[in-house]
């Protein structure tokens, strides 16, 4: 088991209330409880019984033998003490009430994530419950600690044959909550050391995301980024990254690779606990804020919506581009940040915004701003200026042809200079 995992660090926490207030289902489970938070909740009661049955499941299944009880009962009797220091409000459950809901939480989690990796089939889920679970399960306030989930499929390793006993907790992990962003199944783009500082299931999904980011890249960023819009009409080219990792921007010069991002309802609850979990938690960098921040200033309006999404960088099953701006916007609503560890510093402000200030950019940036930004200005411009060649081209000719005329019909103009008159063939 890693070390950090060993020590006693508060990663657990009640979201704040003027976030919850935002958009409180985007904290609240939906339909079941895990950890102590939610627990006994009424709307979640009716899971309670699915929950026991995965529980047995888990415990006792024909092919890969049996995992005694008393084994992990004893197991989380021991990890009591260090897994109620994960939360950070006073949990008020006793000793054994927080023992039975270690024990039943996190074998209802591991079989869970045993039949999705299609290690065990069951027919307790109906086909709407999984992308429900998913969400409830990536919601900070609905953790259980790591320490729990290693411990508890630690035990059931010893008895398994399946490919289960030689899949880590990461990869289970991931390959469950890799929908949510619409990455493959398969997908693991998380590092070794990532993986295995996370302290829940919330921060290991962040961990995944995120680009490895060396702590001299971090520094202040002054202010946030311009809209797409104007981005474009100053110059900024947008590409789609081939990047799995969300959060990876890049640049170089004017040139902007964003990873593609799917927008709906699940990436707003995901996001927004990732951004309450840096809020809380001392020992996280604000990655995932940054990043949202960043979003938030490149989308204003639908139009920034539409080109990002014509550049295959923005899809949405939302449903409008309105919709989808309002959504993006509404992320960062009561969430402070004042620029500091930003990993995007080098992306927003030496690189896209050193441009934008050049005299080019800024030419540029007038140029198609007030002549065109709409069709029809643009059209007239061009159309005036073709105009007005066709007119010199005519005045050109005629005044040709008016000369050839003079000359052929003997005409003779003089100029005069100091009082005396030239001709002028």
């Amino acid at each position: 088991m890693p070390r950090f995992l060993k020590s006693k660090i508060v990663c657990i926490y009640r979201v704040p209330a003027k976030l919850r207030q935002v958009e409180a289902k985007a904290y609240d489970p939906s339909i079941v409880s895990i950890g102590p938070y939610h627990r006994g909740d009424q709307h979640l009661k009716e899971m309670e019984e699915v929950k026991l049955k995965f529980f047995q499941s888990f415990l006792k299944s024909r092919q890969e033998g049996e995992v005694e009880l008393d084994r992990v009962i004893s197991a989380m009797e021991k990890l009591e003490p260090r897994a109620r220091s994960r939360y950070a409000d006073g949990v008020k459950l006793s000793r054994d009430e927080f023992i039975e809901m270690m024990t039943i939480d996190g074998c209802f989690i591991l079989q869970l994530l045993r039949e999705v990796s299609g290690c065990s089939s069951s027919s307790l889920l109906q086909r709407w419950m999984l992308p429900t679970l998913r969400r409830d399960l990536i919601k900070l306030e609905n953790q259980l600690p790591m320490i729990v989930l290693h411990k508890l499929l630690k035990l059931v390793n010893a008895n398994s044959q399946c490919e289960y006993s030689i899949l880590s907790l990461q990869d289970l992990a991931l390959k469950f909550f890799n929908p949510l962003l619409q990455r493959d199944s398969h997908t693991n783009a998380a590092s070794a050391t990532a993986m295995n500082g996370a302290c829940h299931f919330l921060d290991l999904f962040r961990s995944s995301i995120l680009p490895e980011i060396p702590n001299q890249d971090r520094k202040r960023q002054p202010h946030m980024i311009r809209s797409v819009t104007v981005l474009k009409e100053a110059g900024v080219v947008l590409e789609k990254s081939p990047n799995d990792r969300a959060f990876d921007v890049q640049s170089e010069g004017r040139f902007l690779k964003i990873p593609p991002l799917h927008i709906d309802d699940r990436v707003g609850t995901l996001f927004r606990n990732m951004v309450v979990f840096e809020q809380c938690h001392k020992k996280c960098k604000p990655d995932a804020t940054a990043y949202l921040f960043f979003f938030d200033g490149l989308v204003n309006l639908a139009d920034d919506v539409e080109i990002l999404h014509y550049k295959g960088i923005v899809h949405h099953s939302l449903g409008s581009d309105e919709e989808a701006a309002n959504l993006v916007n509404k992320l960062c609503r009561e969430v402070d940040w004042d620029g500091e560890e930003s990993y995007l510093h080098k992306v927003v402000y030496e690189d896209i915004d050193v441009y934008f200030m050049s005299a080019r950019a800024k030419l540029r940036g007038r140029l198609v701003h007030y002549y065109f930004s709409n069709w029809t200005v643009g059209i007239s411009i061009v159309a005036g200026l073709f105009a007005l060649y066709l007119t010199l081209i005519q005045t050109g000719c005629s005044v040709a042809d008016a000369l050839e005329y003079m000359q052929e019909e003997s005409f003779w103009l003089f100029w005069t200079y100091d009082g005396r008159s030239f001709p002028i063939s």
